[in-house]
C-alpha cells in the first residue's frame, strides 16, 4: 500500500476513534465544603450552594481558608435561608457574588436562563427561626439533584420523584423513615452533620454520609 493510501486509512481511523471510541460523557461535580455548603460545576459554570457562610457557626463545621481562596470568578451563590451557618452576607459581597435565595425569587427565575442545561425550582418550607426557606429542585444536564437545606419534614421531598441525588440532613431520611414516607431518588448525600456525629447508614449502596469535607460526588450525564 503507498502512502497517500496509507495516510488516507489514518485519517478515517482517527475520524472513527474521536467519534466512537474516546467520547466521555459529561459530568457535574459536587464537592462538600461543611454544612450545607456545595461546589457544583459542570466544568463551565459554577454554583455554590450554602457558602459562603459563617465557620463553625453555632459549633457546626469549620472550613479552612483555601475554601474561600478557592471559589471561583463568576459563580452564582444559592442559599436556602440566611441563618450563619448557611450564609454570610459579608463574605458574599467580598467576593463580589450575586446571592440567590428566598428572597428574590425574580431573580432566581432569570438564573436558569443564564446558565446552559440549568433550570432550578424553589419550594417554600419550614425552618423553625427562619422568616424565609427554599429547598430547591435543581435540574442540569438533564440530572435533577434536590436541595434540601434546614427544612424540618420530609412531606415536600416526598412529593416530587425521579430524583437523581438528593442532599438532606439526618433527620429528613428519619422523618421519611418513621412516617413512612417515601423518597424517590437513586442516591442521598445526608450532609449538614455536627462535627463527629454519628449517623447509621443501612443502605451504603444508597446512602453515603458527607461527613468528610473535601468529598467528591460525580454525576454523569
Amino acid at each position: 500500500m503507498d502512502n497517500p493510501c496509507k495516510k488516507i486509512l489514518l485519517v478515517f481511523a482517527l475520524i472513527f476513534m474521536s467519534t466512537f471510541g474516546f467520547s466521555q460523557p459529561g459530568q457535574i461535580r459536587v464537592r462538600f465544603i461543611g454544612n450545607c455548603g456545595l461546589y457544583m460545576t459542570d466544568g463551565t459554570s459554577n454554583i455554590y450552594f450554602d457558602f459562603p457562610y459563617k465557620s463553625g457557626a453555632f459549633g457546626y463545621m469549620k472550613y479552612d481558608r483555601s475554601a474561600l481562596d478557592s471559589i471561583k470568578d463568576n459563580s452564582a451563590f444559592l442559599f436556602t435561608h440566611r441563618h450563619p451557618d448557611h450564609y454570610s452576607k459579608k463574605l458574599v459581597n467580598k467576593f463580589n457574588g450575586k446571592a440567590y435565595g428566598p428572597w428574590n425569587k425574580a431573580e432566581l427565575e432569570k438564573l436558569s436562563s443564564s446558565i446552559p442545561g440549568f433550570s432550578i425550582q424553589p419550594f417554600k418550607t419550614k425552618h423553625r427561626f427562619a422568616s424565609k426557606h427554599n429547598s430547591y429542585l435543581v435540574t442540569w444536564h438533564g440530572k435533577r439533584i434536590y436541595i434540601s437545606g434546614d427544612t424540618e419534614h420530609a412531606d415536600t421531598i416526598a412529593a416530587v420523584h425521579g430524583i437523581d441525588w438528593a442532599f438532606v440532613p439526618s433527620w429528613i431520611v428519619t422523618d421519611a423513615w418513621e412516617r413512612q414516607l417515601k423518597i424517590d431518588t437513586k442516591k442521598i448525600a445526608v450532609y449538614h452533620l455536627y462535627p463527629n456525629e454519628q449517623f447509621n447508614v443501612d443502605n451504603p449502596e444508597k446512602i453515603i454520609l458527607l461527613d468528610k469535607q473535601g468529598k467528591v460526588i460525580d454525576i454523569a450525564y
